[in-house]
């Protein structure tokens, strides 16, 4: 077994926010000297909130506190198949707490939204998001699984992440980049999302977990065996010490595991 996943702690959110400001900011400058851009793949829930208080504080203006907004290029880790500007859509939840945020004249980054036209078919909506990243990662060579700079993600009171469910057929799908779901057991049930291999190759996999609501699913996927197969505990074993947790101390009061104060 590989090592274990980084658990940090914090006194509350503010604190989370600017060390994940942080983390997201070395992300930034390891995807610029790899490959001149920062890829990244955000969840939905309330992550979209905790990173738009993470990156709308202003900087220092240092140039490693600088975020290149014309050079990010942001997917989704997974989506709805609803309109974007349905209630639902993991990118509005973005663009309402983040892009539409971001101060005048600010560059804006590149934004991977489903195409809608699939709406009714979302195995076509998970065949073009796929071709999306092949675009984007596999332009010139062929690559067996993307490889993002940074892949951000929750985790739902069942250990869900992204569209990925306990005990659901997808958590075996070895091929598919993307893939669709249509009996997603938290409504709206037609999804798509990146699967397991996608996410547990990321060069950097963050969870944000805050709140009491989370103690208990952390507990079980830090604790007890049977944590490690719910589709968390599964990236937690697949990405081993690329993956960092970020929580408040709400949401760990009870876990035993090893926890960090700083990053």
């Amino acid at each position: 077994m590989g090592k274990p996943p980084n658990l940090y702690t914090f006194p509350d959110v503010a604190t989370l926010a600017a060390s994940l400001r942080h983390y997201v900011l070395g992300a930034q400058a390891d995807g610029l000297k790899r490959h001149g851009a920062f890829k990244i793949a955000v969840s939905g829930g309330s992550l979209a909130k905790v990173l738009a208080q993470a990156l709308l504080t202003p900087g220092h203006g240092r140039p490693d506190e600088t975020i290149e907004w014309d050079k990010w290029e942001i997917f989704f880790a997974d989506e709805r198949a609803v309109p974007l500007d349905d209630h639902d859509s993991n990118f509005k939840l973005l663009k309402d707490d983040l892009l539409d945020k971001l101060p005048a004249g600010t560059p804006s980054p590149v934004v991977h939204t489903i195409d809608v036209q699939h709406l009714d078919d979302v195995q076509e909506m998970a065949d073009e998001y796929e071709q999306a990243l092949v675009r984007s990662f596999a332009a010139k060579d062929s690559v067996k699984l993307p490889v993002f700079d940074l892949i951000l993600l929750g985790c739902g009171p069942d250990g869900h992440t992204c569209s990925l469910f306990p005990q659901h057929p997808l958590l075996r799908e070895g091929d598919a980049w993307v893939a669709p779901i249509e009996d997603s057991p938290k409504p709206p049930p037609r999804r798509i999302t990146l699967t397991l291999p996608v996410v547990t190759h990321g060069l950097k996999i963050a969870f944000v977990a805050t709140g009491a609501g989370k103690k208990n699913i952390l507990r079980t996927i830090f604790d007890l065996e049977e944590g490690a197969g719910l589709p968390s505990g599964l990236v937690n074993e697949g990405g081993a010490d690329r993956v960092c947790w970020f929580t408040d101390q709400a949401a760990v009061e009870g876990v035993l595991f090893p926890k960090r104060g700083n990053l």
